[in-house]
């Protein structure tokens, strides 16, 4: 199970505050209109968790819940600037259908509408898109977050907090390292995409939502 919470960028650790270990359950509704919508369940038995310091999740979301106790409620509200910004049109992409062929033969099995598609840029960059719309040599990509536009509203419980044990960070640290990083933002993809082969696998590498799994580490390149 993915979660919304995650970020797309990891950070370095600010001041002498420890990394935390940090479990938590919610549920995260979005905000339209004064209406809300569920769109994400943590349950308590399959939490979310992460090590704080990392930029493993929103950096807001972190901030809400790193000093609260275990067993602590919380319940807030992340406008998009501080969650996954404004929707761009100018992030929806039409592509060279070649781009998206193997062996001179157009990827059919995995390049569809509606697909979530792994994507890097000319400087190597990994990052996730949505296709919209297939033509007989366009497809049109939308490198916009799931969520971008949308005002969240997390609503929850600590089940655990504590710090992080060194072996802990220590296997975050390798997990950034071999994937290179948690993987960039939509507006880092400047000058072209390429359909990534030999990636991330199309059918379980990775979603569209670039996040990471619950537990510790980075996800599929996360472009989470």
């Amino acid at each position: 199970m993915t979660t919304f919470a995650t970020n797309y960028k990891y950070i370095k650790k600010m001041g002498n505050k420890p990394n935390k270990y940090i479990a938590v359950a919610y549920k995260l509704y979005t905000i339209t209109d004064g209406k809300s919508e569920l769109v994400e369940e943590a349950p308590a038995d399959k939490p979310f968790r992460f090590i704080s310091g990392f930029g493993l999740t929103l950096d807001d979301f972190e901030k809400a819940i790193d000093d609260l106790e275990e067993n602590a409620d919380f319940d807030f509200t992340l406008t998009p600037d501080k969650a996954y910004g404004e929707y761009v049109e100018e992030r929806i992409l039409d592509l060279d259908k070649s781009i998206f062929s193997i062996n001179g033969k157009f990827d059919n099995e995995n390049i569809f509408k509606d697909a979530i598609v792994p994507l890097q840029n000319e400087d190597g960059n990994r990052f996730m898109g949505h296709v919209l719309d297939i033509t007989d040599d366009k497809v049109k990509i939308d490198l916009n977050h799931p969520l971008a536009g949308k005002e969240l509203n997390f609503k929850g419980r600590v089940i655990e907090t504590r710090e992080a044990t060194a072996q802990e960070v220590q296997s975050i640290i390798n997990a950034m390292n071999n994937e290179g990083g948690c993987g960039c933002g939509c507006e880092d993809c400047e000058g072209g995409c390429n359909h990534e082969e030999g990636g991330c696998d199309h059918k379980e590498g990775c979603d569209h939502e670039h996040h990471h799994e619950h537990g510790e580490g980075c996800g599929c390149g996360h472009c989470h």
